[in-house]
């Protein structure tokens, strides 16, 4: 596979990303090793996806950065020698902030309707049972009166 048709079919891009397979991680490598201008280009590549994934960082709360930071230790992390959203000068970086919000209630709020909504669907839920129930008991006393008057209809007078 020539050098274009390797960068075409999206191996590479699934290489940087850590999603290649072994098999596709050894093709890479030979192909780097076989051309340097596929090397150079991957070189390039990575600084660009690189510089596209920091300046398109969203930086996490404050609360939460500086946890990590409690847990982790300023030694490990200039150990680690990452960088990170705040090592990008200020002119890179996106110009959005949190906003605080803190919740006070553990209520459900929901649109002042509803609750009349869901009283009326009840209301009727228990009327329409009532009124079938209703219907139900004339109708079966109904039968029992049609069964009576058939017995003496059919039970000959003497």
């Amino acid at each position: 596979m020539n050098t274009q048709e390797f960068i075409k079919s999206g191996v590479l891009e699934s290489y940087l990303l850590g999603f290649a397979s072994e098999e596709e991680q050894h093709e890479v490598n030979q192909q780097i090793l076989a051309s340097s201008e596929f090397a150079d280009y991957v070189v390039e590549f990575e600084k660009n996806a690189h510089r596209y994934f920091i300046q398109n960082a969203v930086p996490p709360p404050p609360v939460v950065r500086e946890t990590i930071q409690l847990r982790a230790g300023k030694t490990d992390i200039e150990k680690a020698g990452k960088h990170t959203y705040y090592d990008i000068p200020k002119t890179e970086q996106k110009k959005e902030e949190y906003l605080n919000v803190e919740v006070n209630d553990t209520y459900i709020k929901v649109h002042k309707w509803w609750r009349p909504a869901f009283i009326a669907v009840f209301i009727l839920s228990k009327i329409f049972l009532i009124a079938g129930l209703y219907y139900y008991f004339k109708s079966a006393s109904l039968e029992k009166e049609i069964e009576k008057l058939r017995t003496e209809i059919s039970v000959p007078q003497r």
